[in-house]
Order: C-alpha cells, then sequence, then structure tokens
C-alpha cells in the first residue's frame, strides 16, 4: 500500500540515518541504558528524548477530567510556537516523536546553542503547517511522501506479513508507542501525538533537562509493574563526531566513525530480503541428510525439529511477557 506506514524499530542507527536521508545533519541518536541524569548531561548538547513504551491497553490513558496522568496540558503553546502534531495514522509515531523534537529546533528558536539545520525539506514542511491546528498538522504529516517513503525505508523486510493489516485489538501482539521529551520556552514539554495537547512537565532549562527529564519518566515507568521492563531511550543530540574533531580525540573519532559504519551494515540488513538465501540453506541441508541417514534418517531429524519447536513454543507462552532480547533501563 502505497499510502501506508510501516512500524519500524526503535534503534539509534534507523532514527539517525532516517533524519539524515530528510535532509538533516550534525545530529545523531544515542541509546540511554540508565536513567541516571549524568549519563544524558555528557551527551551534552541535548535537543530532546524518544521514550518506547508499552501502550496502556488495560488502563486509562488519561485522568478523570481529561486531565494527563502527570503533568498539564497545554493548549496554547500548541497554537503559538511550538510545533505539535496530532496523530492520526497507525505506525508514523515513531518519526512524528522525531519530528516533535527536530521542527522545535529549527533556525527559528530561542536557544542558540540547540537550533539544527534541518534541511530544505523539513523546513519546507514546518513553513507549511506550523500554523495550522494540530490535527490538520498530523493530516499533513501522514499525506506528506517524501517523509512517509523514508520512514517506510527503515522498515524491517517481510515477504510474508503485511504489517499494515495487523489487528491493533489482537490480544496476542502489544502495542507499543513513541513520544518525545525536549525543553522548550524555558518549560519541559512532552508531546505525545495521542494526546490532545502538549503537556508542561514545568521550567526546564537546557542545562537542568537531563535530571527534570529523568525525573519524569522515572514517575511514567512507576505506573508499570515491576515485570514491565520493555522500554526505550533515545536521545537526540549534536553529531559526536563533531565533538571528537574540536577536541581532537582521535579514539573517539574512530569510535563514532565505526558505530556509522555499523549502523549502515545493520540498516542494510533490515532491507534484505533473506528468504532465498534460507531456502537454499535448507536445499543444502535436507540434501546432507538424505545422503547421510536415508528417508528413515531425514524422518527422524525432522520429528526431533517438530519437538524442538513444540517444546519452545510452550516455553515462550509461560514466560510471556519476559521478552529474552529486552534491555530493562536501570533506575
Amino acid at each position: 500500500m502505497s499510502g501506508s506506514w510501516n512500524t519500524i524499530e526503535s534503534d539509534a542507527g534507523v532514527f539517525t540515518y532516517l533524519l539524515t536521508n530528510l535532509g538533516v545533519r550534525n545530529v545523531q541518536f544515542e541509546e540511554l541504558l540508565t536513567l541516571d541524569p549524568s549519563s544524558l548531561a555528557e551527551l551534552h548538547p541535548v535537543y530532546g528524548v524518544i521514550f518506547l513504551f508499552k501502550y496502556p491497553t488495560d488502563a486509562p490513558y488519561r485522568a478523570t477530567g481529561d486531565k494527563p496522568l502527570d503533568g498539564a496540558f497545554d493548549h496554547s503553546i500548541a497554537e503559538n510556537k511550538l510545533f505539535f502534531a496530532a496523530q492520526t495514522i497507525p505506525n508514523a509515531c515513531g518519526t512524528q516523536a522525531l519530528l516533535s523534537v527536530l521542527l522545535n529546533k529549527t533556525s527559528g528558536s530561542d536557544d542558540e546553542e540547540t537550533k539544527i539545520d534541518i534541511g530544505p525539506v523539513l523546513k519546507d514542511f514546518r513553513d507549511f503547517t506550523i500554523d495550522l491546528p494540530p490535527e490538520f498538522r498530523g493530516e499533513a504529516l501522514s499525506n506528506s511522501d517524501v517523509i512517509r517513503d523514508t520512514h517506510n525505508s527503515f522498515a524491517k523486510s517481510s515477504p510474508f506479513v503485511d504489517e499494515t493489516t495487523r489487528n491493533p485489538n489482537d490480544e496476542t501482539e502489544d502495542a507499543f508507542h513513541f513520544i518525545a521529551y525536549t525543553p522548550f520556552n524555558g518549560t519541559l514539554y512532552e508531546l505525545d501525538g495521542l494526546q490532545p495537547a502538549p503537556i508542561s512537565h514545568g521550567p526546564c532549562t537546557q542545562e537542568s533537562f537531563p535530571e527534570k527529564v529523568m525525573e519524569v519518566i522515572q514517575r511514567r515507568i512507576a505506573r508499570y509493574g515491576d515485570a514491565e521492563i520493555r522500554f526505550n531511550l533515545l536521545a537526540m543530540t549534536r553529531d559526536l563526531r563533531i565533538r571528537a574533531r574540536e577536541l581532537g580525540d582521535v579514539e573517539l573519532l574512530e569510535r563514532e566513525e565505526q558505530k556509522r559504519r555499523d549502523w549502515q551494515f545493520e540498516n542494510a540488513l533490515r532491507k534484505h530480503n533473506f528468504v532465498g538465501f534460507a531456502g537454499e540453506v535448507l536445499k543444502g541441508v535436507v540434501e546432507y541428510r538424505l545422503k547421510e541417514g536415508g528417508e528413515e534418517g531425514y524422518k527422524s531429524w525432522v520429528g526431533q525439529g517438530k519437538q524442538k519447536m513444540v517444546k519452545r513454543i510452550e516455553e515462550r507462552r509461560k514466560g510471556r511477557g519476559g521478552g529474552g532480547e529486552d534491555v530493562e533501563i536501570e533506575g
């Protein structure tokens, strides 16, 4: 479907090159494995953070009286200088969260230290949408061919599953959501396209941002049970290679250059379809089994594989929700 948005991973390499391909320069993402404010402060200057969490389908998303569970809605700022867009289409929240930070750090922002050259594509998009109400900004984002195609270019290749037809009410799949936090005009804002307005979390300067935002995120995580560890936190910061060159730090520069090479390789793997390769490997293994054990040996091998798969499925059902590959953010 040419007009659909596919899901993308919460990954520093994906987000960095997504913005790079949209024309943004000198910006990168770093994954944070701890909620210690010092880990964020070390990346100075930090433009904002992107937070991924399990969308609560078993609890209200807003408090009674149509208020946020934390902070306060600021409807007036969304109608003024702050770029805030309502999410109007599934699977777009990752890129929308990135733009929620980025488009509030343009050459027209008040903070000289954190201004970003967002490039002609996003500048034109911001200029066109900044005077629109949030719901129309969301529609404009959803209908942007350039932004959507760039977003979709980082989706995993899957010849069997159309991610756009996934049933969001399917209980076998958890729903996850991206939101952004950024300081703007002396206030810490939470920018969530599923909320009716930006959420203010009180006074916040660029210097106090690491401590303030970590306090807000810790309170948000605390609303989940101890068994829920599926969170991901990414910082949007200045390209660390710039710092390395300014300091003359050859080792840091080489580490960052290697990181970029690794990201490019991983992004290429995401786009590659390995079905043909897997088919050739399977044919080779089957030929080997038939040659070594004949028909009976082949049937025995297949039977053992089925037993192992059944056992693996049962173990996965018993331990559902643990997520062997998930990384727990340290508090």
